[in-house]
C-alpha cells in the first residue's frame, strides 16, 4: 500500500464551471482517484473553490453583491456540480474558511523568516475610473517576446513565457478598455532566483523518472530560463491579510501564494475532520508518500514552479538554508499531471462570447457517465482536444449504447428469460476459458495504463474488451440453445457472460461510476461498487461562517467501499430480472437543439 495525495487544481469561484474545466482537473483526477483506491492504495483526493482576488470583486461589483456574497453563491453551485458528476473528493472545500486562513498565514510567516520573501517596490496597475487594482490576468496586451497581441499581464498563452503587466506593449484593461496608471508600491516578492538551483535540482529528478508527460516537463524545465522574483501580494481589500502587515489592511496575499497552500490547508481540514488532526502528515511528511497534481495547461507553471518554490522555501531548503515550521518537512509534487485544452465546435471556450456549456446545463439534458466516457475518451490528455455535440452523441450511441450497454441488457435479458437468476455454470469450453483469460489479463493492461496516466489507452483497451464479449455471444449463439439437452451449454454461456460483464464493469467503474452501480444491481448485487461523494453543511472549525463541503465514505488504503481492482465473481443464485436500459440512447435532433442554443448566446 502506498498513500497518494490527488491534488485537484482549485476552481475559480466567480461563476459555474464549464465542461473544459473538469476535462482538465476533474474526471481525470477521479479516474486515477477512483482506480488507485480499488488498487489497495490509501488515496486522499482534495480540493476546494479558490475565492479571492480582484476579478471576484470585479464581477460581485457588477451583481451588486458583496464578494463574500457571490463567492457563497458561486461554492454553493460548484460543489453541487461536481457531486452530481461523481467526482469522490474525500474534501472539497474553499479558500475562505478560518482553517486556510490559519495555515497560508503559517506558511507565508516562515517562508519569510527563511529568508525567501523579500520587499521590493513594484509598478502596480491601477484603474483610472475605479482607483482599484487591476489584477495582472485582467490586463491585456502585445507580448514584447512573441508579439502576441492577445497577451495577459501574467503570461503569454502563445509562447508560454511569464509576464508582468507592465511589460506588456500597449497594455489596456479587460474590464472596460481603458489604459491602466502604473504607480510605485512595496510588495513581498517570492526570490525565485534564490529557490532556483533547488528547483532545477528536483525537476531533473523528476526528467530522469521519465513518468512526467514531455510537454510539462519541458515546459517546467525552460521556466528556469528566466526565473525572476514574483510578487506574492498585492493592494486589495479581498483576500487573506499578510502578516506583519496588520496595518495596511488594503495589502493581501496575492492568490498565486494562498490558493496553491489549499493543497496542504485542505488535508489539514479533513484531518481535523476525521477527529485525527496529524492524519495529514502521512502524505505531507513522509518521503514514501505519492502526490499527483491535476490540471489545465493553463496552470502548469502554479504547480511547477511557485507550488514547489514555496515548499523548498518552507523547508528551508534553498540557497540561503532555513528551518521547516510547524508544518515539518513537506512534499514536493510527486507528477504535475496537465492535460491541454479543451475546445467546442471548433472554438476556445469563452463565456462572455458564449462559446460555453456549463457542467450543470449537460447534467440537466444527459446522463453524467456520457459526459464522464466523452472526456475519458476523447479528452485533451496529452494534445487539444475538440468537444463537438455530433461526436458526443457518435460515442454516447455508438459505444456506450450500442457496445457496453448493450452487453449488459442482453446478457441480464437472456439470463433473465431463462434462469431468473446467474446459473450455474458447467464445464467451460475453449472459447469460455478464452473470454475469462482475455478479460481477466485486462486488469493488469488497464490498471498500468490508468496509473501511468493514459487514461485514453485505458479506456479504449477495456473497451475493446467489451468487443470481444460482444463478439462471444455471436460465437456461442446463447439464443440458439433452447433443446433440453442444450440446457448445461446455455447456463455455462450465459455465466461465463455474466462473469465478464462483472469484471467488466469493474474495469470501467473509475469511468462510469454511476452506471457501475446500475451494472452491478442488474446482475442481482449490492448496487454499491463505486462509492459516490455527498454533500455535508458543516461549521467552520475556526468559527467562521457554515458552508458546503463535498466528501464520502471510501475507506482507507483498499480495506473500504471500493472493490478490489480485479475480478468480481458473480454468485450463482442470485436473482437477475428484465433489465432497463442503463445507458439512453440521445435522439438525431439532438446535435442540431445544442447547436441552436450555442446561436442564441451570440
Amino acid at each position: 500500500m502506498t498513500r497518494i495525495l490527488s491534488a485537484v487544481a482549485w476552481p475559480y469561484a466567480n461563476g459555474p464551471r464549464h465542461i473544459g474545466h473538469v476535462a482538465g482537473f476533474g474526471v481525470p483526477s477521479d479516474v486515477f482517484s477512483r482506480y488507485m483506491r480499488m488498487a489497495g492504495h490509501d488515496v486522499l483526493m482534495v480540493s476546494g473553490t479558490d475565492e479571492h482576488g480582484t476579478p471576484i470583486l470585479v464581477a460581485a461589483d457588477a451583481l451588486g453583491y458583496s464578494a463574500k456574497e457571490f463567492a457563497d453563491q458561486n461554492n454553493r453551485l460548484i460543489v453541487e456540480d461536481l457531486a452530481a458528476l461523481g467526482l469522490s473528493y474525500d474534501l472539497f472545500t474553499r479558500t475562505t474558511t478560518g482553517n486556510h486562513y490559519a495555515v497560508v498565514q503559517q506558511m507565508f510567516r516562515t517562508v519569510r523568516d527563511n529568508g525567501y520573501m523579500v520587499e521590493q517596490t513594484m509598478l502596480s496597475a491601477i484603474s483610472p475610473s475605479t482607483g482599484r487594482t487591476l489584477p495582472d490576468r485582467y490586463i491585456e496586451g502585445t507580448c514584447p517576446i512573441c508579439g502576441y497581441h492577445d497577451a495577459r499581464g501574467d503570461q503569454c498563452d502563445n509562447c508560454g513565457n511569464q509576464l508582468d503587466p507592465v511589460d506588456l506593449l500597449d497594455p489596456r484593461s479587460k474590464i472596460n478598455g481603458e489604459v491602466p496608471r502604473f504607480v510605485e508600491t512595496t510588495h513581498y516578492f517570492l526570490d525565485l532566483p534564490a529557490l532556483a538551483d533547488s528547483l532545477g535540482t528536483w525537476l531533473d529528478g523528476r526528467a530522469a523518472s521519465g513518468s512526467w508527460r514531455p510537454n510539462v516537463i519541458k515546459f517546467s524545465q525552460h521556466l528556469l530560463d528566466d526565473i525572476k522574483p514574483r510578487a506574492m501580494t498585492r493592494d486589495i481589500d479581498w483576500g487573506i491579510p499578510v502578516p506583519g502587515w496588520e496595518d495596511q489592511p488594503t495589502k493581501r496575499l496575492y492568490v498565486w501564494f494562498d490558493a496553491v497552500v489549499g493543497y496542504l490547508s485542505a488535508s489539514i481540514e479533513w484531518a481535523r475532520r476525521t477527529g485525527d488532526p496529524d492524519a495529514w502528515r502521512q502524505w505531507w511528511n513522509d518521503p514514501e508518500a505519492l502526490s499527483y497534481y491535476f490540471m489545465g495547461k493553463d496552470n502548469i507553471v502554479f504547480h511547477s514552479q511557485i507550488w514547489p518554490a514555496e515548499l523548498l522555501g518552507y523547508n528551508g531548503e534553498g540557497e540561503r538554508g532555513g528551518a521547516p515550521g510547524d508544518y515539518g518537512t513537506l512534499n514536493l509534487p510527486t507528477e504535475v499531471v496537465s492535460s491541454e485544452f479543451l475546445t467546442m465546435e471548433g472554438k476556445q471556450f469563452s463565456s462572455s462570447r458564449g462559446v460555453v456549456i456549463y457542467v450543470r446545463d449537460v447534467l440537466a439534458r444527459y446522463q453524467p457517465d456520457a459526459l464522464r466516457y466523452f472526456i475519458s475518451a476523447a479528452g485533451p490528455e496529452t494534445q487539444d482536444s475538440d468537444f463537438t455535440w455530433a461526436e458526443f452523441v457518435r460515442r454516447t450511441n455508438g459505444e456506450l449504447v450500442a457496445g457496453w450497454g448493450n452487453l449488459v441488457n442482453r446478457t441480464a435479458a437472456m439470463i433473465a428469460k431463462n434462469f431468473g437468476e446467474i446459473p450455474t455454470p458447467g464445464p467451460l469450453e475453449p472459447i469460455d476459458a478464452e473470454l475469462q483469460g482475455a478479460v481477466a489479463a485486462g486488469f493488469t493492461t488497464v490498471g498500468d495504463l490508468i496509473g501511468g496516466h493514459h487514461q485514453r489507452a485505458a479506456l479504449a483497451e477495456a473497451m475493446r474488451l467489451v468487443g470481444e464479449a460482444n463478439t462471444y455471444v455471436t460465437r456461442t449463439e446463447p439464443f440458439k440453445l433452447k433443446a433440453p439437452e442444450q440446457r448445461e451449454r446455455l447456463a455455462t454461456v450465459l455465466h461465463t457472460l455474466a462473469q465478464a460483464v462483472s469484471d467488466l464493469n469493474v474495469m470501467l467503474s473509475p469511468f462510469l461510476p454511476h452506471a457501475a452501480n446500475a451494472v452491478d444491481a442488474v446482475l442481482g448485487s449490492t448496487g454499491d461498487v463505486a462509492p459516490m461523494p455527498r454533500i455535508e453543511e458543516v461549521e467552520d472549525l475556526n468559527g467562521g461562517d457554515p458552508y458546503p463541503i463535498l466528501t464520502g465514505n471510501y475507506g482507507r488504503g483498499g480495506d473500504g467501499a471500493f472493490p478490489a481492482w480485479g475480478p468480481r465473481p458473480v454468485t450463482p443464485g442470485a436473482p437477475v430480472a428484465k433489465p432497463t436500459p442503463i445507458f439512453t440512447k440521445l435522439d438525431d435532433d439532438v446535435v442540431e437543439t445544442e447547436l441552436a442554443r450555442l446561436r442564441s448566446t451570440d
